[in-house]
């Protein structure tokens, strides 16, 4: 009996737990069921795209950063850096009135102190004004809660920003010391919204060449190289996303950035500046409108330095419009050497043949061919054409066109296109969708009016425009022994530190005329500074070659001014350097040795001396014209280490005094004892600061020290009575 009551508990057991699995098991299938019913439909759909919602936040962008410009030998033209906008989440999870109310006059003080364009009551004002908004907020939405309403409340204390202007990252790693922003940003509520900011460690150098950004450095390049090579030089943007992470929000790189490319330029920094400050000292004294300076070197074509500065309306000069591309001029004079070189070329003149010039007055089809001295009523009588290039004459050039080519006027203008001079050519740097190129004319052409006086006038650089790149090309290709280069900037391009792409310069003409032909117009370039229109611009140190050009500017039917010019390369018997140098509408008396010329000048000195570099066995000094070294006066033993050190001779000492004065004398260094008395001024005179200063606190007097370099005067005579304790004054040169 007691068996069969055991056997009947234990199968109602077993029921019963078979019933609560079959009960969990149903509802585990349940379960399954009802989450892959959702995981394939629509509603799953749905749901995983609110649980990301919350979760994760997709496709946010990571900004490249933008290539660096640099100089030829990796100086900084410009850069990227990273710079922050400092913002204050006054909603941030774990921020505390009373914790904000106890920091705040702290944190507004050291605000106040980095960052002085506000007070620290202003500060202070700005960041409770904040907490007082997130307050206003809350009671908007509790009120619309309990009244119902569905209305949503717009978060304006969100992002409140705290500083006026944005921060690089050393003042970020800062301000994130300072009270209540030191703690976690959940509490401190701190937001430093990250953003490129171009910088240009060289401020203005090359400002215009180098080009400019917009505000919002993510639409690329302005102007200059910046524009010409953007798609380079912005790289590739990149896409992470915001993952929240154990309450916290973090970023995951899906496909990293990838930086711009670097830019290595041709430019020289020294030779930049040394043409910037030449350019703008003469506009500044001629008033001129504007001007343009360029230095190419003559064998790689490579630009070192390019300057284009306006007039602003305050009266000072900056980088603005492109001018060594985009003056469209008529050149004037500096033309007159294509004209000679086409005339010699084509057999028409040879450097002695001459013609006559009178007063400097020549009529031709009823218009007067005029010479910049006609007014003076003197007779020249007959000029070569040698002497017509030194003097500039525009009889002489008008009359060597229509010798060889009044009747076929096209022959002249193919003498042009030999040349290469009516090329179109792109350059590194934009024009706004226009390249500087020249336009000169062409017979017959349908396009172009040619009457009766172009040939003749064009003969001297008018009827005809060629911006200033091309003048610089032609005079560096007679210097480059006729061969003709474009000159250029961009000169590698670099990806992460490794060269993808170099430029060498693009050859233009292998020969832009005969070899007899240079061979002459290079005589012609130096008399020209020697005995011509350009003697000022003629130098100490070097010889010059080159050509001056004066001519007049058309505007509203009439003429508004002068552009003055001179373009030339130095030393004229070995050229390392062309310079182009161009001033539009200067005040004073226009002259293109005098104003162009003297930049020039000034430019090819201050390059030579820093550029220049001469033959050990050409610095040997004549030791006749030797100068010995001036030892300053004081102690003997130091002085003799020197000399000895130097191999200077040194005549023997008589006495055995450690202070002497030491002059030289027949080729040796001679001693003179200084003598010393405990209770008389001491003469210092002659000695360097530290023997002087030493001997007088020696003799007890306090001294007052004035200057550097040797000591010239002192406030006591010396052998005068000493008074310890007395200030004595020492000047020192």
């Amino acid at each position: 009996m007691k068996e069969q009551d055991k056997n009947r508990k234990n199968k109602g057991i077993l029921g019963r737990y078979g019933l609560i699995v079959s009960v969990l098991m149903l509802f585990s299938f349940m379960i399954i069921f009802s989450a892959g019913r959702i995981m394939f439909s629509a509603e799953g759909r749905k749901w995983r795209e609110v649980g990301e919602k919350e979760t994760v936040i997709r496709d946010r962008v990571i900004l490249p950063k933008r290539g660096n410009i640099y100089t030829y030998d990796d100086k900084l033209l410009a850069s990227t850096e990273p710079i922050y906008s400092i913002y204050m989440d006054f909603w941030a999870d774990g921020m505390k009135k009373d914790t904000l109310v106890k920091y705040v006059d702290d944190l507004s003080v050291a605000l106040a102190r980095k960052f002085p364009d506000r007070t620290a009551s202003q500060y202070k004002n700005i960041i409770m004004n904040g907490w007082n908004l997130r307050e206003k907020e809350e009671r908007q939405i509790l009120e619309n809660k309990n009244k119902g309403i569905d209305e949503r409340v717009p978060i304006r204390s969100r992002y409140v920003k705290i500083l006026r202007n944005d921060i690089n990252y050393i003042d970020l790693k800062e301000i994130r010391t300072f009270p209540f922003w030191n703690q976690r940003s959940n509490r401190s509520g701190l937001i430093a919204e990250e953003r490129n900011s171009r910088k240009k460690p060289f401020g203005n150098l090359a400002n215009r060449t180098v080009g400019s950004v917009y505000k919002d450095i993510e639409k690329g390049g302005a102007s200059g190289l910046e524009l010409k090579y953007d798609s380079l030089l912005r790289g590739v943007p990149g896409v992470k996303y915001r993952q929240k992470i154990q309450g916290k929000w973090m970023d995951v790189v899906e496909e990293p950035a990838k930086e711009g490319w670097d830019i290595v330029t041709t430019i020289d920094a020294d030779i930049q500046d040394i043409a910037e400050r030449a350019l703008k000292s003469k506009l500044v004294e001629t008033e001129a409108e504007s001007g343009t300076a360029i230095i190419m070197e003559v064998k790689s074509g490579e630009i070192k330095g390019i300057v284009n500065l306006d007039r602003l309306s305050n009266g000072d000069y900056a980088e603005g419009n492109p001018n060594a591309f985009s003056y469209m001029n008529e050149p004037g004079s500096t033309f007159k050497t294509v004209t000679t070189m086409i005339a010699l070329d084509d057999g028409v003149i040879t450097p002695t043949d001459s013609f006559y010039v009178g007063n400097g007055l020549f009529q031709y089809n009823k218009r007067w061919v005029r010479d910049h001295y006609w007014r003076r009523g003197q007779d020249r009588g007959y000029l070569t054409v040698a002497e017509g290039m030194e003097l500039s004459s525009n009889v002489v050039m008008s009359k060597i066109v229509l010798k060889g080519y009044e009747d076929k006027p096209e022959k002249f203008v193919d003498g042009i296109d030999r040349i290469g001079l009516r090329k179109q050519l792109t350059w590194d740097v934009p024009l706004n969708g226009i390249e500087g190129t020249s336009s000169i004319r062409y017979p017959n052409d349908k396009n172009n009016y040619w009457s009766k006086t172009t040939l003749p006038w064009m003969s001297f650089g008018y009827e005809t425009q060629i911006p200033p790149i091309y003048m610089l090309m032609f005079y560096n290709a007679i210097a480059n022994g006729g061969k003709m280069i474009k000159p250029f900037i961009a000169k590698q391009f670099l990806e992460n530190g490794k060269v993808v792409k170099e430029f060498e310069a693009e050859v233009v003409n292998p020969k832009i005329c005969k070899e007899s032909t240079l061979e002459e117009i290079k005589k012609m370039l130096v008399g020209v500074v020697e005995n011509g229109t350009a003697k000022v611009v003629a130098s100490d140190y070097f010889s010059i070659a080159g050509k001056t050009g004066t001519a007049q500017i058309a505007g509203g039917g009439g003429y508004s001014g002068y552009y003055v010019s001179f373009s030339g390369y130095f030393p004229a018997d070995e050229p390392m350097y062309t310079i182009f140098v161009g001033l539009r509408k200067p005040k004073g008396v226009p002259s293109g040795g005098g104003m162009a010329g003297m930049v020039f000048k000034n430019i090819a000195e201050q390059t030579y001396l820093r550029k220049v570099r001469l033959l050990a066995e050409d610095c040997k000094v004549d030791s006749t014209l030797q100068k010995a070294p001036e030892i300053k006066h004081g102690n003997w033993n130091n002085n003799k280490y020197v000399l000895n050190k130097l191999n200077l001779s040194v005549a023997d000492k008589n006495s055995d005094s450690d202070w002497v004065k030491i002059k030289f004398e027949n080729n040796e260094y001679l001693t003179e004892e200084i003598a010393l008395n405990n209770s008389k001024i001491p003469d210092v005179k002659g000695m360097g600061a530290r023997d002087a200063v030493y001997l007088l606190e020696k003799s007890g007097l306090r001294v007052n020290l004035i200057g550097s370099g040797k000591v010239v005067s002192q406030s006591f005579t010396p052998g005068q009575n000493l008074v310890k304790g007395t200030t004595i004054t020492i000047t020192l040169r």
